[in-house]
């Protein structure tokens, strides 16, 4: 009988072990997913994977003898209330001449609402060489009821885009944007010190 009650405990501390393991991998797995999203929109800012467009800290020094087009796109998620186009819907720089460009955003609400845009740039293969020095889109925007802002975005195409096999033959691209609600960053707390007591011994 004793022999039959330990093989008992024993199995049952096996099946304790696996499924424990099996719990530990499901929660492993799922702190893995959360954590690749920012990590993949990293990779895809650094690298132009996936159409999203290189943020630079400088303009191009190699200016060609050649325009392309680029057009734009402007969207908003159904939850935010704004109204959000380009200024121009299209403009023709010469390949690496670096220019600005604005959008135009409105609040419609009778409420302060913020707002961050995400971009990417189509065909995807021209993601890679598309550079933006300043845009908009790096930081969230808020918006008082009815106010309406200009939003510059500067930019310019890497004269690579000609040599590269997918994209030597591109003649026009478009930039996308896309406005998201979002709740507005809190402010960092400032921090205060305390004077020492000149009475207290160090």
């Amino acid at each position: 009988m004793n022999n039959v009650s330990n093989q008992g405990g024993s199995k049952n501390r096996a099946n304790g072990v696996i499924v424990g393991s099996c719990l530990a991998f499901v929660v492993g797995m799922v702190g893995m997913a959360y954590a690749a999203v920012p990590l993949y929109d990293m990779f895809c800012r650094v690298t132009g994977y996936n159409g999203t467009v290189k943020r630079v800290e400088q303009a191009s020094d190699t200016i060609l003898d050649k325009t392309i087009e680029v057009t734009f796109d402007s969207n908003t998620a159904s939850d935010l209330p704004w109204e959000f186009k380009p200024v121009q819907r299209s403009v023709n720089p010469k390949i690496g001449e670096t220019i600005q460009v604005e959008f135009t955003a409105k609040n419609l609400s009778s409420k302060p609402t913020t707002g961050q845009a995400v971009f990417n740039v189509t065909p995807m293969a021209a993601g890679a060489y598309f550079n933006k020095v300043q845009c908009f889109c790096f930081t969230e925007t808020t918006l008082q009821p009815g106010e309406e802002m200009t939003m510059p975005v500067v930019f310019f195409v890497d004269p690579e885009i000609t040599t590269a096999v997918e994209t030597k033959g591109l003649r026009t691209l478009t930039l996308s944007y896309t406005f998201y609600a979002r709740e507005p960053s809190k402010p960092v707390a400032a921090v205060t010190t305390k004077p020492l007591d000149a009475d207290k011994k160090l």
